[in-house]
């Protein structure tokens, strides 16, 4: 069945189209697509995701092309309020949209699929949903591969995703490789495809979450810099201050980005 856009507005942030929408209406656009098996493209965007987007027009174009992209950061939300007045009192944080979907679908009684990560995290993943949504049908799951996939093994992880009966795929890759097979599955599966980032990692307890302060007060970041400075020095060192200065260039309007709706991607088939 063909995706219809949930009735969310979009407003743009350094280009790319950001939901203006809250954690109930998340929740409510995926479990109605589920209910029926209807496509439905999602995705949480921090700074990184977003700038992922202004940075490279193809992308911009994938993640424009996704049905609903919901403020996973405190500075993207925090950018919906001051360039468009959108009035948002919270962001839409992956995680916890994960679990919040993951409870409706409990439920409702939804087969959710996993796809990303390592076989040890997926297996802790499940064990610990399980326990906290008991219930709970995960009714499968398939470690990422880490490098392009073939056409052929893309088709073949579509028809196992379709066969397992899942109402929901959650998709944990990390920002930009997840948006990328959001975007290229968004007509092979009849289902919502939630790309959820670091949410996998978190809640099988292989990656410490940031404390509820430093989440609220936007400083998360600080503390995923603090664990893994190797990994993400240059996303936050760098690209959070470009974010701010573009930020407010567009404010001032000294920048202008298009939506890039003429653009056509080309195929990256991550997995």
């Amino acid at each position: 069945m063909r995706s219809r856009a949930p009735d969310v507005t979009r407003q743009p942030v350094l280009g790319v189209k950001v939901s203006v929408c809250d954690y109930t209406s998340a929740v409510k656009a995926v479990i109605d697509a589920a209910q029926a098996r209807r496509r439905l493209t999602v995705s949480a965007l921090a700074v990184h995701g977003v700038m992922t987007g202004a940075l490279d027009r193809e992308h911009r174009a994938r993640l424009n092309a996704l049905d609903l992209v919901v403020p996973d950061g405190q500075p993207v939300r925090w950018a919906l309020n001051g360039l468009h007045r959108a009035g948002l009192r919270d962001r839409v944080y992956g995680p916890e949209l994960m679990l919040r979907i993951a409870a409706q679908a409990c439920r409702a009684r939804y087969p959710v699929f996993l796809y990303g990560s390592t076989s040890d995290v997926l297996d802790k993943l499940q064990a610990n949903l399980v326990t906290r949504f008991p219930g709970l049908v995960i009714c499968g799951a398939r470690p990422s591969q880490f490098r392009r996939l073939s056409v052929e093994e893309r088709d073949v992880l579509a028809n196992e995703i379709r066969a397992s009966g899942a109402r929901i795929t959650f998709v944990g890759l990390g920002c930009p490789r997840q948006e990328a097979w959001t975007y290229e599955h968004r007509e092979l599966l009849d289902m919502p495809i939630v790309a959820v980032g670091a949410a996998f990692d978190f809640h099988a307890g292989t990656m410490p979450q940031a404390p509820a302060m430093m989440q609220a007060t936007g400083l998360e970041w600080a503390f995923r810099l603090f664990h893994e400075p190797r990994r993400l020095w240059r996303r936050y060192v760098l690209l959070n201050p470009l974010y701010v200065a573009l930020v407010v260039m567009q404010w001032l309007g000294t920048v202008r980005f298009d939506d890039c709706s003429q653009t056509t991607p080309g195929e990256l088939r991550f997995g």
